[in-house]
């Protein structure tokens, strides 16, 4: 392989729009860009998803001679990219709120039979952090849990899922990014944690995940200053990457980087200085994955470095070992056109949801829910660049108004005295009231909200529509729900717990 052809391995890149415009065409004819970050604003249909994959993988080949990893970020839940003739399953904490980790490992396995038929090898799954820090912004409920054990039994089943169905998993953020309190999206978490402290928990999960084959870490921008001396992020230290990931725990996959384009490494250093940087710490593979003009750039800032010696051609053969090693076994990953939106899927993933449905409080039967009640919530709001996109059309306080022939009110996400005296004036002591929050533990207005309309006498159900952390700060006489997005498929399994249905789900905050 040539110089150009090895770089081209080991740039993961993404593009605006449903398909490569010149620049992405000109970063795989003539950079010999070899992987492809898929997201929604690439995807339309699963044919057009089907369609765009064949297109990608004949072009790819064609250029440097080998098959391309096309990734997506499909963790289920919040983090959902597919287009809705596709089968999305509940996020990670909803599956995990089941109990049975056996539900982690079907909801990866019926994901990566739909992937593997549209043409998508890679998912960037499973989220192996452990969110310990209630005020996390943006893992939440992409985070099977709080405890080590819990995240580690399910995040492992995941990764056995994916496995089977022949699809390239991704643990991820390593070494853990669910301490944080910033989001690596927007600026640079810093975690004061001694090593000690981080085997403790952190690492529980990827050192499990590492002991049951999985094929692929991805590192997090995350400042660790016990572990990284020189005061660099986790995704270009070589002590985290290959003292820790490789040495300690003995890792000998694949590492990937997050995405090179988030404002922990824009504003850090710059996105195509950050490329040439994760892989002389010992990265194999660097994610760009928004602007194609971008990972131009960073493959000619690692050409220079080649060339200059500043990134050793040892340590480029060895990362593009790797990436072929990976490459060899998942490439090629396929199944039947008949796993996209099957039946049995979309069966599977509105039973995990409905087992997932939590009950937070012990006030025994809700109170009666019919067309006298009355729903009050925010629509969804993109909280994090992680997230989806919301679909606006359909709020939860209209959505359940029509299925019961009630009425609502739509707040805004932080709502104030006013929204207060509109839904006290179109409500009675006694009532039962409906609130969907969305973050409000982040959005203090909900809880306030929420926490007047007990103080006034109206009875009330709230139902924890993101992160149940919300259920936490809301008045002890409320009846509380987690329900854990927002979601047709979370909205279904509310209705029927609103309706009488058991919320057999249990979750240790």
């Amino acid at each position: 392989m040539t110089l150009r052809q090895k770089l081209g391995q080991l740039v993961m890149f993404g593009f605006p729009g449903l398909e490569p415009g010149p620049e992405a065409m000109r970063l795989m004819e003539e950079y010999k860009a070899g992987n492809v970050a898929l997201f929604a604003h690439n995807l339309e249909s699963a044919c057009q998803v089907r369609d765009l994959c064949e297109n990608l993988q004949r072009t790819i080949r064609a250029a440097c001679g080998q098959p391309a990893l096309i990734s997506i970020d499909q963790e289920g839940g919040v983090v959902a990219r597919l287009p809705q003739d596709a089968v999305s399953f509940p996020s990670a904490m909803a599956v995990a709120a089941t109990g049975e980790p056996e539900n982690a490992f079907r909801a990866a396995l019926y994901t990566g039979r739909e992937l593997a038929a549209l043409g998508i090898n890679c998912n960037l799954a499973p989220v192996a952090d452990i969110n310990t820090n209630a005020q996390n912004p943006v893992i939440g409920v992409r985070a099977y849990g709080a405890r080590p054990r819990q995240v580690s039994a399910f995040a492992d089943a995941a990764v056995a899922g994916y496995l089977q169905a022949g699809i390239l998993p991704v643990a991820k953020h390593f070494p853990g990014h669910g301490d944080t309190n910033v989001d690596s999206h927007l600026g640079l978490p810093v975690v004061n944690k001694s090593l000690e402290e981080m085997e403790a928990c952190e690492l529980i999960p990827f050192r499990s995940a590492v002991e049951h084959g999985v094929p692929a870490v991805m590192a997090a921008h995350i400042l660790f200053p016990a572990l990284e001396a020189d005061g660099v992020p986790a995704t270009m230290s070589a002590a985290v990457l290959q003292g820790i990931l490789r040495g300690k725990l003995g890792f000998s996959g694949l590492i990937m980087t997050d995405c090179l384009e988030m404002g922990a490494i824009q504003k850090y250093c710059g996105t195509p200085e950050g490329f040439v940087a994760a892989l002389r710490a010992g990265a194999d593979m660097g994610c760009i994955s928004h602007t194609p003009a971008l990972a131009l750039r960073a493959l000619e800032l690692a050409e220079q470095a080649v060339e200059d010696g500043t990134l050793p051609m040892a340590r480029v053969d060895e990362a593009v070992a790797h990436v072929l090693a990976a490459k060899r076994r998942f490439a090629s990953a396929h199944a039947p056109w008949s796993e996209v939106n099957a039946p049995e899927h979309r069966a599977a993933a509105g039973r995990m949801m409905a087992q997932a449905v939590t009950r937070m409080d012990a006030l025994g039967p809700l109170p009666a829910v019919d067309g006298h009640a009355f729903f009050v919530g925010c629509p969804a709001y993109r909280a994090t660049f992680a997230s989806s996109a919301p679909d606006d059309g359909h709020t939860f306080a209209q959505t359940m108004a029509e299925r019961f022939g009630a009425r609502f009110a739509v707040t805004p996400v932080q709502p104030g005295q006013v929204d207060l005296g509109r839904v006290l004036q179109e409500t009675a002591p006694g009532q039962t009231v409906v609130v969907g929050t969305y973050n409000g533990h982040l959005n203090r207005g909900q809880i306030d909200l929420a926490n007047a309309l007990c103080a006034a006498g109206r009875a009330v159900i709230a139902v924890a529509l993101r992160n149940p952390y919300d259920l936490t700060a809301i008045d002890a006489g409320a009846w509380k729900i987690a329900a854990f997005e927002y979601t047709p498929l979370s909205f279904d399994a509310v209705e029927q717990v609103l309706r009488g249905a058991q919320a057999p789900g249990r979750l240790e905050l």
